[in-house]
């Protein structure tokens, strides 16, 4: 069974093309691809450095729309799917706007880059259901 690295939000943080932490270390050119990827789909306005598309998972201090690392960190649960008001208006919204995404992934990636987003991010209440 492969082996899922679940953020707080329901993302698999191990299908990410952006996670590099270890054993999902990725390459210079991987993670440039990434950043190039990001500028197509509209994720950003300009391909970033490595360093800035590359990611070891979600902490308090990053910056995420949806403040989902500290409402969790703030309850003391991992995920939204161990709360009792889940899924609360934020998650219903977070859900929502990454589906629609979708379409322009599905548009502007290759099937193996759809598959992995798909498996990385819209996949979320997939994945906090399990």
């Amino acid at each position: 069974m492969e082996r899922k690295v679940l953020a707080a939000c329901g993302n698999d943080c191990a299908a990410c093309p952006r996670y590099i932490a270890h054993p999902y270390e990725k390459t210079d050119e991987e993670l440039h691809h990434t950043a190039q990827l990001w500028l197509k789909i509209g994720y950003r306005d300009h391909v970033v450095t490595n360093e800035e598309i590359s990611c070891t998972g979600c902490i308090t201090e990053n910056w995420c729309r949806y403040h989902v690392v500290k409402c969790c960190e703030d309850r003391g649960i991992k995920t939204c799917a161990e709360c009792s008001e889940y899924p609360c208006s934020n998650m219903k919204e977070c859900f929502e706007v990454t589906k629609s995404f979708e379409p322009m992934c599905r548009k502007v990636c290759t099937d193996k880059e759809y598959e992995q987003l798909k498996k990385a991010f819209f996949e979320k209440e997939k994945n906090l259901s399990n």
